[in-house]
């Protein structure tokens, strides 16, 4: 909308309150959660990456950010956290519930992002990624992210805040991102907690159980959801 010159400040918010009876025992049906053998530790149930990851933790939780013009922001004084540098959306459709395993959308996904914000793959200094604790979705985020980023793969921090938080359905992508903005504000990468592990198919550097301070000027944000709906935001912060 800003971008097209039809809004010059634009609300963008999301939230979701999922945690019900009928919810989870869908949801279970589907094997998508995290199972009981973790019932007597649910902090250690969700765990991104990590070979004994079983599925994700349910939450809801909210998360609102103001996006405005450039010069509309300069003019009321307003403090600028980041720039949405580049954004895409693809959908491979692949499956209602499973991600596609090549991760072929995902992988587009990323790439048109980064495209869009006229960067290199060598330009993102940290990926937030969907990180779900699920065997596929870490498996094929892994993958996809190799797949982009060649070589240069290892050698970017890559960390799930779903392993803190849980999975905030609706509500994840604009919290996340939320994350990621104060990433580049604060220069402190959060951890993948939980993480004891590691899957030998996950071998990124995931920011293993402690935060880690770092100079991020240039995030990639991942949103891989239900039904082969991805998004990705190249988010920037020059301090």
């Amino acid at each position: 909308l800003i971008e097209w010159n039809y809004a010059d400040v634009v609300i963008v918010s999301a939230a979701d309150a999922g945690v019900t009876p009928t919810v989870m025992a869908g949801l279970d049906k589907t094997n998508a959660l995290a199972d009981s053998r973790w019932n007597e530790e649910p902090q250690s149930a969700s765990r991104p990456f990590d070979r004994d990851r079983s599925g994700f933790v349910a939450s809801e939780g909210a998360g609102a950010l103001v996006v405005e013009e450039y010069a509309h922001a300069l003019n009321r004084g307003a403090h600028i956290y980041a720039e949405v540098a580049g954004f895409s959306a693809t959908c491979d459709a692949h499956h209602v519930t499973a991600p596609d395993p090549e991760g072929r959308g995902a992988a587009q996904c990323m790439r048109l992002a980064i495209a869009d914000a006229g960067l290199s793959c060598e330009e993102v200094e940290y990926i937030n990624a969907h990180g779900t604790s699920t065997p596929a979705n870490d498996v094929m985020e892994t993958k996809v992210i190799k797949e982009v980023f060649g070589e240069y793969a290892y050698r970017i921090p890559v960390s799930s805040n779903k392993s803190m938080i849980g999975h905030l359905w609706g509500g994840a992508g604009a919290v996340e991102a939320i994350f990621t903005i104060k990433t580049l504000n604060t220069g402190i990468i959060p951890p993948t907690i939980n993480l004891d592990h590691p899957d030998p198919l996950c071998d990124l550097d995931y920011v293993p159980n402690t935060s880690r301070r770092a100079r991020v000027r240039i995030a990639l944000k991942n949103s891989f959801g239900f039904g082969g709906i991805n998004a990705s935001l190249v988010l920037r912060h020059e301090a």
